[in-house]
């Protein structure tokens, strides 16, 4: 019986923090183990922002040796860059052709973004759900992790694949999102605002590749706020953080130690950060050397790509010439 096929894929741009690995890649290891897996670094989607062309080949490099230092098995799943793929871009221009200016002008992203940047509202911003749509239909996907806010281009994925059904035949599975049985994990933020994000204060985000020293220095800084003054008191929200935080990282008896003193009203908030950082620093230091080892041997990197896109094409192909038919682009059969 063959599996059920999962599609995602990672910006190249910006560094990954543990609020990726908590909330994306930590599920992308338990999905290779039970599921036909295509992920994948979404260069083509990077350009929208024009970044600098010296950096675009690091920051790939960089992005596929922290997936496979994390956990993803390049035997196991397709782990490929989008631009390796030229099947996607053509399935893009497809759906474009069924895709509507005002649906495309209302999703959410686009109108942040323009509002955001009014002088750089260019086409590739405006059909970015076309984009991921393509990314996720040209391997017939099933299932997509997503966070929230890609959740009203995956419902457009859909209705993609509705038409394309609806005018030419039955073909493309409607994709739905997927997060393994569980809630999404936001990882909060250092400074108490919001999540950690990858291009948003750098201070109060750990990176994967952060040093030890950075990582001690960053949690030493972390908002803690006022001790409790009565036993049993509800934490507040920065406090929650902290224990959030020490969960995915200290042992178990660890957090009961800090549990109970925050109980009894005996914490020490500074004690509570020398201890989360130094877990944070067991956690993080063996992927960040892991990463730069496989960044520095490029021709295993290089290998580990070709394989993926190997993979990634032997479905891509198949796809698009099953697509190319069904519209009647097939004149030399």
């Amino acid at each position: 019986m063959s599996k059920e096929i999962v599609v995602s894929g990672i910006r190249s741009t910006g560094f990954l923090h543990i609020g990726n690995y908590f909330g994306a890649i930590r599920n992308y290891i338990k999905m290779q183990e039970e599921y036909n897996c295509y992920f994948f670094v979404a260069d083509y989607h990077s350009l929208t922002t024009h970044p600098d062309p010296a950096s675009l080949k690091p920051n790939v490099y960089r992005v596929l040796a922290e997936n496979i230092a994390c956990g993803l098995d390049p035997e196991k799943v397709a782990l490929y860059v989008q631009s390796d793929i030229p099947e996607i871009p053509e399935l893009y221009l497809m759906l474009n052709m069924m895709a509507y200016k005002g649906e495309l002008e209302k999703t959410a992203s686009f109108k942040e973004k323009a509002r955001a940047n009014p002088d750089n509202v260019n086409a590739g911003l405006l059909t970015y759900p076309t984009l991921m749509s393509a990314d996720i239909l040209i391997h017939k996907g099933k299932y997509v992790p997503v966070g929230k806010d890609q959740e009203q281009h995956l419902e457009m994925a859909r209705n993609f694949a509705q038409r394309f059904n609806h005018r030419y035949g039955e073909m493309f599975p409607e994709p739905y999102p997927f997060n393994f049985g569980a809630e999404l994990v936001k990882i909060p933020s250092l400074d108490g605002k919001g999540k950690m994000s990858k291009s948003e204060n750098e201070n109060a985000t750990l990176y994967l590749s952060d040093s030890d020293e950075l990582i001690r220095k960053k949690v030493m800084k972390a908002v803690s706020g006022d001790a409790p003054t009565e036993p049993n008191s509800v934490k507040p929200d920065v406090i929650e953080n902290l224990f959030l935080l020490m969960k995915l990282v200290s042992e178990d008896d660890v957090i009961a130690k800090f549990e109970s003193d925050y109980n009894a009203c005996t914490i020490r908030y500074g004690d509570m950060k020398k201890q989360l950082a130094e877990d944070m620093v067991s956690f993080i230091a063996p992927i960040r050397e892991k990463t730069i080892a496989i960044q520095e041997d490029k021709d295993n990197l290089h290998k580990i790509m070709k394989i993926g896109k190997e993979k990634a094409r032997e479905s891509s192909v198949r796809t698009l010439e099953q697509a190319r038919k069904m519209m009647g682009i097939n004149f030399y059969c």
